[in-house]
């Protein structure tokens, strides 16, 4: 008898184990940075966003009143970040991440770390000041 408890203990921790590989993982495409020119580019939101297209179905809201500073560019639009918000992207890892943004809508994240790009399904338009 407690040669089968023991048995399934042990099977049940492999089995355990494995499952947190076959979690999903941030899908991105790699992309060239360039950084900004000089010169503040930066807006104010005046209200909260609600963007429910991040990947894995973790949904990130952008807090009504953090600044947002341009940081840089990438061939997908220009990068943003806050100082006001840390902003991460989720699925099986944490990432840092900041926003990308084209002609006034949120297109996707940047991943500074894997200096690459998450597309969202629908572009979020920027409500600001």
């Amino acid at each position: 008898m407690l040669r089968t408890i023991l048995f399934v203990m042990l099977a049940s921790s492999f089995l355990l184990t494995g499952c947190a590989f076959d979690l999903a993982h941030v899908s991105f495409t790699p992309t060239q940075f360039a950084q900004r020119a000089e010169g503040d580019k930066s807006f104010t939101l005046k209200e909260s966003i609600h963007i429910t297209e991040a990947p894995c179905g973790y949904d990130r809201t952008l807090r009504q009143d953090t600044r947002w500073d341009l940081i840089g560019r990438i061939s997908e639009g220009d990068i943003y970040k806050s100082r006001d918000q840390v902003l991460t992207v989720e699925c099986s890892n944490v990432h840092e991440a900041y926003i990308v943004v084209l002609d006034g809508s949120i297109v996707g994240f940047y991943l500074p770390v894997e200096k690459g790009f998450v597309k969202i399904s629908n572009k979020v338009k920027l409500p600001i000041k």
